[in-house]
């Protein structure tokens, strides 16, 4: 077997591991098979390209590969040991921003490789010329979009700038000229490459990748951080065609078309147009009166609550993104165990979008070993909240969030939620009476039906747990009876 075989049969086993790995990440029974998967894939995929590189490289240059590789390595593998869980979905982005800014080189060295000698012409043949201009094109205009688009995604994600949208007057024209202004110089590029023109459509597409994500809601943002997702994977693609890479190509296009179509979902789950959300179309309203509170709400106490779950038939548990940060989910499972022990039916509903990345809360409920066929989807159980004795909503807001139901002049109008008020009795555990990330006041909050659980989930949680240790039992209604008014909530 020839070197040129087996790097080419390397590719095939290498793209087959991928697909398996995306098929094993979308099942929680086969998610660590999945990774396994993709890790094997990546691994064979860079020895491949390695051996390719050696061939028409010096030995120099492979040494300096792979410094690069060992640094690179160094760097994730420090990066994946201290991050959080709760810090995921930023991290994510900046790692997509790295994938569209390779993108963006790429394209530049593509530039200065081929039409910037005069022996372009040998180098390529003269009909294919322009196809590989528009490759070169195309190539740097995504990567760019993707690179700043990821790197605003970030900061909003970890609140270094605000959730709210960006409302530039006549965003939807500009947007739409800058995609007409990429086409017009597409062309022209194709036609007669110029430095200039280069320059140009990076610092348009570096400049529209901001402002298309800076236009998207605080709401909105686990569908940003997929179609973020899906650029990289087509910026991995263009690179792929620029270096000639069939491998590139292919794991850019699965990525690129398993990012969109979970966008697709995840729009469709919360009732919005994916072409809508994608081109940055949704929040140009901004909130209004987002943390007005809207009448008296009650507080309870973790021995109310306690007391309140000791007496329950049926418990349901929405998690959000307050749980991730309070890092409750051991505490959470727990307290689920206990509930089964005492006869109680413990279920969770979960929203597709919960949290700041697509199936977050489905991944700390696993890592706490909460059991699969207990974990529901919002479609799920959504009927089963009128027959519930009590729902803990831990740190969720806009997921459960009745205005987006009831109140058509909502900016979340429309968004399906969790129904929790429906239930008999429902518990929410948050810091404060602060709006949720999409900066929209939650009705829930004030209830009859509703109380207040202030403080951190965590404590929160290890406190009903201390106190249903030793609780004697009681009437569902005594944590009812006994909430009392507040208008002030119990500092963190």
């Amino acid at each position: 077997m020839t070197a040129t075989t087996a790097t080419q049969a390397a590719d095939i086993v290498a793209a087959l591991l991928f697909i398996f790995s995306l098929a094993g990440l979308s099942q929680h029974r086969t998610s660590r098979a999945g990774v396994v998967y993709g890790i094997g894939g990546m691994a064979l995929a860079l020895v491949a390209t390695i051996i390719v590189a050696g061939r028409d490289i010096s030995g120099g240059a492979v040494a300096l590969i792979l410094v690069a590789m060992a640094a690179g390595g160094a760097a994730g593998l420090w990066r994946a040991r201290r991050v959080e869980m709760t810090q995921m979905p930023e991290l994510i982005a900046v790692l997509h921003s790295f994938v569209g800014l390779a993108a963006v080189l790429v394209g530049w060295n593509s530039y200065y490789e081929v039409e910037s000698h005069g022996s372009a012409q040998t180098r390529i043949a003269h009909d294919l010329l322009r196809i590989h201009h528009a490759e070169v094109f195309i190539g740097i205009f995504i990567g760019a979009v993707t690179f700043t688009g990821s790197v605003v995604a970030f900061l909003k994600l970890s609140a270094r700038i605000k959730s709210s949208p960006l409302m530039l007057p006549g965003k939807n024209a500009l947007n739409l000229g800058a995609l007409a202004a990429f086409v017009g110089l597409t062309i022209w590029f194709a036609a007669s490459p110029d430095l200039g023109l280069m320059i140009a459509i990076t610092v348009l597409a570096l400049a529209l990748g901001v402002h298309l994500v800076a236009s998207i809601g605080g709401g909105d943002m686990p569908v940003v951080v997929s179609m973020l997702n899906s650029y990289s994977g087509w910026a991995a693609a263009a690179a792929g065609f620029l270096l000639n890479n069939n491998l590139l190509i292919v794991t850019g296009a699965l990525v690129g078309s398993s990012g969109a179509y979970l966008s697709y979902i995840m729009c469709k789950a919360m009732n919005r147009s994916f072409i809508s959300v994608i081109a940055g179309g949704f929040g140009i309203e901004a909130p209004t009166g987002g943390d007005t509170e809207q009448g008296e709400h009650r507080e309870t106490s973790a021995e109310e609550a306690a007391e309140l779950l000791a007496g329950a038939a049926s418990v349901i548990i929405t998690p959000g993104y307050g749980m991730a940060v309070a890092q409750a989910q051991h505490p959470v499972a727990e307290l689920t165990r206990s509930l089964r022990e005492r006869g109680v039916e413990v279920r969770f509903g979960v929203h597709p979008v919960a949290g700041r990345l697509p199936g977050h809360m489905n991944v700390l409920l696993a890592e706490a070993k909460v059991p699969y066929d207990i974990v529901l989807e919002m479609d799920e159980i959504n009927d089963d909240f009128a027959d519930t004795t009590v729902v803990l909503v831990i740190g969720a807001n806009d997921t459960v969030n009745p205005a987006a139901a009831e109140d058509p002049t909502s900016p979340i109008a429309g968004m399906p939620v969790l129904r929790v008020w429906e239930a008999e009795n429902v518990v929410v555990f948050k810091r404060s009476m602060a709006s949720g990330y999409a900066g929209v006041q939650n009705p829930l909050f004030f209830r009859e039906n509703s109380s207040m659980l202030f403080g951190d989930a965590k404590k929160s949680v290890e406190a009903i747990l201390a106190a249903l240790a030793t609780a004697q039992g009681g009437p569902p209604a005594a944590a009812r009876q006994g909430a009392r008014p507040s208008q002030q909530p119990t500092p963190a």
